[in-house]
């Protein structure tokens, strides 16, 4: 059913039709760069027009970006602990393999060294970053790459997890100590695609959740000797909970998983009850946002609410119901980068987003505002149309920061208007 309801564009430009450049999902899964503006500050005005989409309200927050920073293809970012009066700063990764600290006050960025060296190409790169849940005492931190094999495994590639003490911060010259493997696909394989390689703490940090993507192989998802296309749970040195849902002394590969039957995860977060959700690119249209619980199935490649590039059809997820179907299913695809639980803070800059999630889009090109609910259903509330592919959204401390996807890609700052 077609809604009416509020979008929002780039002050001069008029809007542009952008419905059809969401009819092939493409681009969800390509290296496509965005074209970015050279404007230090973008205002975002209300226009009507009409979506599929259907928003819990019109009422949707206005607000205005500030470029802090350039990068030339930004993946991941996470912020550091604020000190007393301090400005916040970012840790933000580069797919070609650079790492920086930013001041987001200045703007200055500052390399670190000791990355490890990363198979850069398609898809793959240097991936997600986040802070041990001990950080402020261990300056730890956990970075997921592609990695090349060696040996037999020449020309095959997979994603690899390392932990590593990030040491120097506050000099010219901060660096990567003591890296211990912590986890790895398996197998390689051809290709560089579908790594998904997002990394995420459970609120209590006891436990650490690696989305793993099915290489766009297909198959693996569906197989328990592999650990592509699966959800990931283990503690944090990397070793295998006892009570994770496929524990079992004769698949130690299969102890990993917490569920399976996934394509291509490129979100992870916890709501404030404490469930676990993330959101998957489909094929040709069918992207999924999925509550994500212990020992569930997804389907993938059995079913999809979306078509094969072919256009060969799948079946949909209600034709075989033992699979776990998804809570909202994008049709034009939304092609999701990313996503992070909006929680007021100091600043508590958009207090209608509380409790939201917030998703970056490639190919729709926009900020995502996604609601859940107690009976575990969900919708989304809000669409922006910001103009440029975003890779990357980071709620902390009640602010909110935006990685363009891309060369020459802005970190934004958001700002309520």
């Amino acid at each position: 059913m077609t809604v009416s309801t509020k979008k929002y564009i780039s002050a001069p430009l008029t809007l542009p039709i952008i419905i059809a450049g969401l009819l092939f999902s493409n681009a969800a899964c390509s290296n496509q760069s965005a074209v970015s503006t050279n404007a230090e500050s973008t205002e975002y005005k209300e226009v009507k027009t009409s979506a599929t989409d259907s928003p819990m309200s019109s009422e949707k927050p206005a607000f205005t970006t500030k470029a802090v920073a350039t990068f030339s293809e930004p993946w991941a970012m996470t912020a550091l602990p604020k000190l007393d009066n301090e400005p916040l700063k970012l840790l933000v990764t580069q797919k070609s393999g650079e790492l920086f600290v930013v001041n987001t006050a200045t703007g200055a960025k500052t390399a670190i060294t000791g990355v490890p060296n990363v198979a850069y190409g398609g898809q793959g790169g240097l991936g997600d970053i986040i802070l041990a849940p001990d950080f402020a005492t261990s300056n730890n931190l956990y970075i997921s790459y592609a990695e090349a094999g060696k040996g037999g495994e020449r020309n095959k590639f997979g994603a690899k997890v390392i932990k590593a003490r990030l040491t120097g911060l506050n000099t010219s010259s901060p660096s990567l100590q003591e890296i211990t493997s912590i986890w790895q696909q398996k197998p390689k394989v051809k290709g560089q695609a579908h790594y998904s390689h997002r990394l995420l703490f459970s609120p209590d940090g006891q436990y650490l959740y690696i989305s793993s993507g099915e290489r766009q192989k297909k198959e693996p998802a569906q197989d328990m000797s592999m650990n592509l296309g699966k959800i990931i749970r283990l503690y944090p040195d990397g070793s295998v909970p006892a009570d994770n849902p496929f524990v079992d002394n004769s698949n130690e590969v299969a102890a990993q998983f917490w569920s399976i039957g996934h394509r291509n995860v490129l979100g992870m977060a916890f709501d404030d009850s404490g469930r676990l959700w993330a959101h998957e690119m489909g094929p040709r249209g069918g992207d999924e946002f999925n509550l994500i619980e212990s020992g569930n199935n997804y389907g993938w490649p059995v079913v999809s609410n979306g078509r094969n590039y072919s256009g060969t059809p799948i079946p949909d997820h209600d034709t075989h119901p033992k699979f776990a179907a998804p809570k909202i299913s994008w049709t034009p695809v939304i092609s999701p980068s990313s996503m992070s639980k909006y929680t007021a803070g100091t600043h508590n800059d958009f207090p209608a987003w509380r409790g939201d999630f917030l998703m970056g889009g490639l190919s729709s090109k926009a900020l995502i505002v996604v609601d859940v609910n107690d009976d575990n259903t969900a919708s989304e509330r809000y669409r922006y149309d910001m103009g440029e592919r975003i890779r990357s959204v980071l709620a902390v401390d009640g602010q909110v920061w935006m990685l363009e996807d891309g060369s020459d890609s802005n970190l934004l700052r958001l700002s309520p208007k």
